[in-house]
């Protein structure tokens, strides 16, 4: 009986990890290019302000919930960042 209780504990207990990193590549990825394009967009000087500043928000925001393991949100802010960043540099 308790080693079938260890078992599914464990079981869980993986299950959990491989959830919390199924976004991981994927966040990494997405702030990458996100901060390649910043840059591009601070060296071409970017026109569109509010759209540049709601990008570097949402950058700030994916980088902590990839510190706290947040994958999924990360994805998503860093996409949204990249929108604004393209924006910001159509002067929009």
């Amino acid at each position: 009986m308790k080693a079938s209780a260890m078992t599914i504990t464990v079981v869980l207990a993986l299950t959990g990890c491989a959830g919390k990193t199924a976004y991981r590549g994927a966040c990494a990825a997405e702030l990458e290019a996100a901060w390649a394009e910043q840059s591009l967009a601070e060296a071409e000087g970017f026109a569109g302000t509010v759209s540049y500043s709601k990008a570097m928000a949402l950058l700030a925001g994916a980088k902590t919930q990839q510190q706290f393991e947040a994958f999924h949100g990360c994805v998503r802010k860093a996409e949204k960042a990249r929108f604004y960043l393209q924006e910001s540099r159509a002067g929009r």
